[in-house]
Protein backbone atom coordinates (compact mmCIF):
# COMPACT_ATOMS: atom_id res chain seq x y z
CA UNK A 1 0.00 0.00 0.00
CA UNK A 2 1.80 3.75 -0.93
CA UNK A 3 2.02 6.64 1.15
CA UNK A 4 -1.42 8.18 1.92
CA UNK A 5 -2.06 11.93 0.80
CA UNK A 6 -4.69 13.14 2.49
CA UNK A 7 -7.67 14.73 -0.08
CA UNK A 8 -11.39 15.44 1.29
CA UNK A 9 -13.13 18.56 2.85
CA UNK A 10 -11.79 20.62 5.45
CA UNK A 11 -13.47 23.47 6.98
CA UNK A 12 -16.05 23.45 4.19
CA UNK A 13 -13.61 23.32 1.21
CA UNK A 14 -12.38 20.75 -0.90
CA UNK A 15 -8.35 20.00 -1.42
CA UNK A 16 -6.43 18.38 -3.73
CA UNK A 17 -5.88 14.33 -3.81
CA UNK A 18 -3.11 12.16 -5.30
CA UNK A 19 -1.87 13.47 -8.88
CA UNK A 20 -3.92 16.72 -8.55
CA UNK A 21 -7.41 15.86 -8.42
CA UNK A 22 -9.96 17.19 -6.74
CA UNK A 23 -12.37 15.24 -3.63
CA UNK A 24 -15.42 16.99 -2.48
CA UNK A 25 -16.78 13.62 -1.12
CA UNK A 26 -20.41 14.29 -2.54
CA UNK A 27 -21.20 10.77 -2.49
CA UNK A 28 -20.95 10.45 1.29
CA UNK A 29 -23.91 11.91 3.11
CA UNK A 30 -22.65 14.06 6.06
CA UNK A 31 -24.92 15.52 9.06
CA UNK A 32 -24.12 19.27 8.99
CA UNK A 33 -25.81 20.40 12.57
CA UNK A 34 -24.68 23.73 13.02
CA UNK A 35 -21.79 24.35 14.99
CA UNK A 36 -21.51 20.45 15.29
CA UNK A 37 -20.46 19.35 12.17
CA UNK A 38 -18.87 16.52 10.88
CA UNK A 39 -15.92 16.88 9.13
CA UNK A 40 -14.69 13.25 7.28
CA UNK A 41 -11.04 13.43 6.32
CA UNK A 42 -10.29 10.54 3.68
CA UNK A 43 -6.89 9.31 3.20
CA UNK A 44 -6.43 8.05 -0.70
CA UNK A 45 -3.46 5.49 -1.39
CA UNK A 46 -1.67 6.03 -4.70
CA UNK A 47 -3.58 3.01 -5.81
CA UNK A 48 -7.11 4.79 -5.64
CA UNK A 49 -8.27 3.07 -2.22
CA UNK A 50 -9.95 5.74 0.00
CA UNK A 51 -10.15 4.70 3.96
CA UNK A 52 -12.29 6.46 6.59
CA UNK A 53 -9.20 7.92 9.10
CA UNK A 54 -10.76 10.28 11.39
CA UNK A 55 -13.84 12.59 11.67
CA UNK A 56 -13.42 16.62 13.09
CA UNK A 57 -15.78 18.49 14.54
CA UNK A 58 -15.94 22.04 13.24
CA UNK A 59 -14.01 24.20 15.15
CA UNK A 60 -15.50 26.87 17.26
CA UNK A 61 -14.34 29.01 20.63
CA UNK A 62 -17.59 28.86 22.13
CA UNK A 63 -17.49 24.66 22.58
CA UNK A 64 -16.64 23.71 26.38
CA UNK A 65 -13.51 22.25 27.06
CA UNK A 66 -14.66 19.88 29.46
CA UNK A 67 -14.75 16.37 28.77
CA UNK A 68 -18.59 14.95 30.77
CA UNK A 69 -19.59 17.88 28.98
CA UNK A 70 -19.10 16.88 25.44
CA UNK A 71 -19.76 13.11 26.61
CA UNK A 72 -23.06 14.52 27.30
CA UNK A 73 -24.03 16.45 24.64
CA UNK A 74 -22.65 13.18 22.41
CA UNK A 75 -25.53 11.02 24.35
CA UNK A 76 -28.19 13.51 24.21
CA UNK A 77 -27.62 13.21 20.43
CA UNK A 78 -27.27 9.57 19.77
CA UNK A 79 -30.21 8.54 22.56
CA UNK A 80 -32.51 10.94 19.84
CA UNK A 81 -31.18 9.17 16.97
CA UNK A 82 -31.81 5.40 18.59
CA UNK A 83 -34.75 6.29 20.38
CA UNK A 84 -36.81 7.85 17.12
CA UNK A 85 -35.87 4.36 15.30
CA UNK A 86 -36.95 2.16 18.21
CA UNK A 87 -39.98 4.35 18.80
CA UNK A 88 -42.16 2.21 16.25
CA UNK A 89 -41.64 -0.77 17.91
CA UNK A 90 -42.38 1.18 21.15
CA UNK A 91 -38.93 0.90 23.21
CA UNK A 92 -36.42 3.30 23.98
CA UNK A 93 -32.62 2.71 23.57
CA UNK A 94 -32.48 2.55 27.32
CA UNK A 95 -34.97 0.02 27.18
CA UNK A 96 -33.37 -1.79 23.69
CA UNK A 97 -30.10 -1.94 25.80
CA UNK A 98 -31.86 -4.44 28.54
CA UNK A 99 -33.56 -6.76 26.20
CA UNK A 100 -30.85 -7.21 23.87
CA UNK A 101 -28.35 -7.64 26.83
CA UNK A 102 -30.90 -10.58 28.06
CA UNK A 103 -31.28 -12.42 24.90
CA UNK A 104 -27.21 -12.63 24.75
CA UNK A 105 -27.35 -13.72 28.42
CA UNK A 106 -30.58 -16.09 28.23
CA UNK A 107 -28.57 -19.37 29.13
CA UNK A 108 -27.42 -17.26 32.66
CA UNK A 109 -30.29 -14.79 33.64
CA UNK A 110 -28.65 -12.09 35.41
CA UNK A 111 -29.59 -10.74 38.56
CA UNK A 112 -30.86 -7.37 39.11
CA UNK A 113 -27.05 -5.89 40.26
CA UNK A 114 -25.58 -7.85 37.63
CA UNK A 115 -27.39 -6.17 35.13
CA UNK A 116 -26.72 -3.35 36.45
CA UNK A 117 -23.04 -4.05 36.53
CA UNK A 118 -23.24 -4.69 32.62
CA UNK A 119 -25.39 -1.85 31.82
CA UNK A 120 -23.50 0.69 34.07
CA UNK A 121 -27.04 2.39 35.50
CA UNK A 122 -27.68 2.65 39.13
CA UNK A 123 -29.91 0.03 40.65
CA UNK A 124 -32.91 2.77 40.72
CA UNK A 125 -32.03 3.79 37.27
CA UNK A 126 -32.06 -0.01 36.42
CA UNK A 127 -35.75 -0.41 37.71
CA UNK A 128 -37.15 2.65 36.39
CA UNK A 129 -36.57 1.04 33.09
CA UNK A 130 -37.14 -2.69 33.85
CA UNK A 131 -40.75 -1.82 35.31
CA UNK A 132 -42.63 -1.37 31.94
CA UNK A 133 -41.05 -3.76 30.56
CA UNK A 134 -42.28 -6.13 33.05
CA UNK A 135 -45.44 -4.80 32.87
CA UNK A 136 -45.90 -5.43 29.33
CA UNK A 137 -44.96 -8.77 29.72
CA UNK A 138 -41.46 -8.38 27.93
CA UNK A 139 -39.21 -9.42 31.11
CA UNK A 140 -40.00 -11.47 34.09
CA UNK A 141 -38.09 -11.75 37.95
CA UNK A 142 -38.24 -15.55 38.55
CA UNK A 143 -36.51 -17.02 41.71
CA UNK A 144 -32.76 -18.51 41.51
CA UNK A 145 -32.30 -22.19 41.48
CA UNK A 146 -29.64 -22.21 44.20
CA UNK A 147 -31.13 -19.73 45.88
CA UNK A 148 -34.45 -18.50 46.04
CA UNK A 149 -34.28 -15.62 47.28
CA UNK A 150 -32.08 -14.38 44.53
CA UNK A 151 -34.41 -13.10 41.75
CA UNK A 152 -33.08 -12.94 38.14
CA UNK A 153 -33.96 -11.18 34.83
CA UNK A 154 -35.45 -13.50 32.20
CA UNK A 155 -36.35 -12.25 28.86
CA UNK A 156 -40.11 -13.76 27.97
CA UNK A 157 -40.76 -15.06 24.44
CA UNK A 158 -42.63 -12.09 24.06
CA UNK A 159 -39.49 -10.20 24.67
CA UNK A 160 -37.76 -12.28 22.48
CA UNK A 161 -40.60 -11.49 20.15
CA UNK A 162 -40.64 -7.42 20.46
CA UNK A 163 -36.53 -7.46 20.36
CA UNK A 164 -36.86 -8.89 16.74
CA UNK A 165 -39.36 -6.45 15.48
CA UNK A 166 -36.91 -3.84 17.60
CA UNK A 167 -33.64 -4.84 16.11
CA UNK A 168 -35.42 -3.45 12.41
CA UNK A 169 -34.78 -0.06 13.91
CA UNK A 170 -31.36 -0.68 15.51
CA UNK A 171 -30.21 -1.26 12.59
CA UNK A 172 -30.79 1.49 10.45
CA UNK A 173 -29.67 4.29 13.59
CA UNK A 174 -26.71 1.92 13.27
CA UNK A 175 -26.13 2.57 9.77
CA UNK A 176 -27.29 6.28 10.13
CA UNK A 177 -24.66 6.33 12.37
CA UNK A 178 -22.02 4.76 10.44
CA UNK A 179 -22.95 6.46 7.21
CA UNK A 180 -21.96 9.91 8.80
CA UNK A 181 -19.67 9.08 11.18
CA UNK A 182 -17.27 6.55 9.16
CA UNK A 183 -17.22 2.86 9.56
CA UNK A 184 -13.81 2.60 10.54
CA UNK A 185 -13.72 6.04 13.04
CA UNK A 186 -17.55 4.45 14.57
CA UNK A 187 -15.66 1.42 15.28
CA UNK A 188 -13.29 3.28 17.10
CA UNK A 189 -15.24 5.07 18.75
CA UNK A 190 -17.11 2.33 20.22
CA UNK A 191 -13.54 0.98 22.07
CA UNK A 192 -12.73 3.90 23.29
CA UNK A 193 -16.13 4.32 24.90
CA UNK A 194 -16.17 0.77 26.38
CA UNK A 195 -12.99 1.55 27.71
CA UNK A 196 -13.58 4.76 29.46
CA UNK A 197 -16.97 3.04 30.97
CA UNK A 198 -15.25 -0.30 32.07
CA UNK A 199 -12.56 2.25 33.67
CA UNK A 200 -12.71 1.91 37.45
CA UNK A 201 -10.01 5.03 37.80
CA UNK A 202 -13.29 7.18 36.31
CA UNK A 203 -15.24 6.32 38.68
CA UNK A 204 -13.66 8.93 41.73
CA UNK A 205 -10.88 10.95 42.55
CA UNK A 206 -9.18 9.18 45.04
CA UNK A 207 -7.53 5.78 44.03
Amino acid sequence: MGTKRPTGVVGGQPFPGPQGHISNLGHMPLAVKGAYALTLVVGITEQGRGEAIMPRRAESDQDSQCSATAMRKATRRMTQLYDDALAPAGLRSTQYAIVDELHRKADAPPTMGELADTLVPDRSALGHNLRPLQRDGLIALVAGDADRRLRRVVLTAKGVAKLREARRGWKQAQARFDDVFGETAAARLRVTLLRTASDERLAALAD
